[in-house]
């Protein structure tokens, strides 16, 4: 079985035609909407990407299965995973400078 936990095979698949065309059907489907921003009442179009509901290194089985996946702009989709970007529109992480620190 692939492992997707390894970069090169993500990326593999994600550059394949087949994650292409189900991509562009899922946008499709969803509008070109962030789904998670619509629920909030706003509409979001841009920086769009679309997100494995089940991960993809968890339920390789559901890479391609349109129900496990949706549209999120690229802030959601970064707050859904924890990573963390600047800039307008984004979130920062709070910062507790002293957390670590013994005294």
């Amino acid at each position: 079985m692939i492992d997707y936990n390894e970069y090169k095979e993500r990326k593999r698949f994600y550059n394949s035609k087949a994650w292409e065309d189900v991509r562009t059907y899922v946008l499709k489907r969803d509008n070109y909407e962030c789904c998670w921003c619509k629920t909030e009442g706003k509409v979001t179009t841009k920086g769009l990407e679309v997100d494995h509901i089940q991960e993809l290194q968890d339920k390789p089985d559901l890479k391609l299965e349109p129900d496990n996946l949706r549209v999120l702009c690229k802030a959601c989709h970064n707050k859904r995973h924890k990573r963390f970007q600047y800039g307008r529109d984004q979130f920062k992480p709070r910062e507790n400078k002293w957390e670590d620190e013994k005294w």
